[in-house]
């Protein structure tokens, strides 16, 4: 079987992807990984195989890669996911695994157990020997104090990780609500996984092409009126609400017909919203129109973050995006707390403009 760099190769000299030597760079340590993975014996693995016993001898080091927006992290982690024979792994955007992991320890809560994270953690590394996740980021307290627990759990069953990331360990949760009870984790980041940094100058989301017009701005009527026409063209000029029940509440979008969804800023980022109910949304729709979103700043802080999160949701799930905004995504969010964070959805917000964004 051919390994990572030549398959890496040959895609390139296809022109499905663009050379870049710093990707290149990153490739052997993924290799190592997987010839380690396909080479083990397949064996029961859980908590009672790791926690309570010692660490199996025959786990790999994971990988944390991490730089700026648009470099290709994903694109290598999908190269990676995709090239290992290993059954046992799973690719995942990092909100939705936290996602997952609140639901399934309220599960656990109900059947009186001590601590609601171990069947989580258990049925995990039950399943999979590999968990490579996407844009890992802490921003939320609750994650922060959570994270560090379920991940220890995690090593010590034997299950590899590799994620990516656009922060150094050092500066994850950075500023954060105590964050000095995070420090342990990030000691453990190193410890069970290379830290490698992707040094290339290019962002590659953002030298896409814009493509047809899918994001006008400023929001104005005419950017109204334009907007119109093409919601006439996906519908007919027919729709109606769409309520979506999430944990028993009621999530509306004011417009749907056909996989096509319209609402305002402030129908999904002024609600009190959250990833789960982002993620439910995406899951729901192919192409969600989304007007009048405003310039972001300490003055809305709450809402630039559940837009953040809104985007990221739609962007997994491979959804289209048409919008209206006060400004390019560059200039959408330029100072505050918040705003380096937003420069990875500024560049998701520019590669979905591309006219085959969610044709796959």
């Amino acid at each position: 079987m051919a390994n990572l760099t030549e398959i890496y190769e040959a895609l390139a000299r296809k022109g499905e992807i663009t050379r870049d030597p710093a990707q290149v760079a990153a490739l052997p340590v993924l290799e190592d990984i997987r010839v380690h993975l396909d080479a083990a014996p397949v064996r029961k693995r859980g908590i009672l195989g790791g926690l309570f016993h010692s660490k199996p001898e025959d786990v790999p080091q994971g990988l944390y890669l991490w730089g700026g927006v648009g470099r290709g992290k994903s694109m290598l982690m999908d190269l990676f996911v995709d090239s290992l024979d290993a059954r046992a792994k799973r690719r995942v955007h990092f909100h939705a695994f936290m996602q997952e992991v609140h639901e399934g320890m309220a599960v656990a809560r109900k059947s009186g157990v001590d601590d609601p994270l171990g069947p989580v953690a258990q049925q995990i590394a039950d399943d999979v020997r590999l968990f490579a996740f996407d844009e890992m980021q802490i921003s939320d307290i609750t994650d922060a104090m959570l994270v560090g627990r379920l991940f220890e759990k995690l090593f010590d069953a034997g299950v590899v990780v590799v994620t990516t990331s656009n922060r150094h360990p050092d500066d994850l949760y950075k500023d954060g609500l105590n964050r000095q009870l995070f420090l342990p984790f990030i000691e453990l980041i190193k410890e069970q996984m290379v830290v490698h940094e992707l040094v290339s100058p290019n962002d590659y989301r953002q030298d896409r092409l814009a493509g047809e017009q899918v994001y006008f701005t400023p929001a104005s009527i005419d950017a109204r009126k334009a907007i119109d026409a093409i919601w006439r063209d996906l519908t007919g000029g027919e729709a109606a609400p769409l309520i979506l029940t999430v944990k028993g509440r009621d999530v509306v979008l004011p417009a749907y017909r056909n996989g096509a969804a319209r609402a305002g800023f402030h129908d999904l980022c002024g609600a009190m919203l959250g990833p789960g109910d982002y993620l439910t949304i995406a899951r729901n729709i192919k192409l969600l129109v989304l007007e009048n979103i405003p310039r972001l700043s300490r003055s809305n802080f709450n809402e630039a973050k559940r837009f953040v999160t809104l985007i990221d949701a739609l962007y997994e799930a491979n959804v289209r995006l048409i919008a209206s905004a006060a400004a390019q995504p560059e200039m959408l969010y330029v100072e505050g707390e918040g705003s380096f964070e937003f420069e990875r959805t500024a560049s998701r917000l520019r590669e979905m403009q591309d006219k085959d964004w969610g044709s796959e």
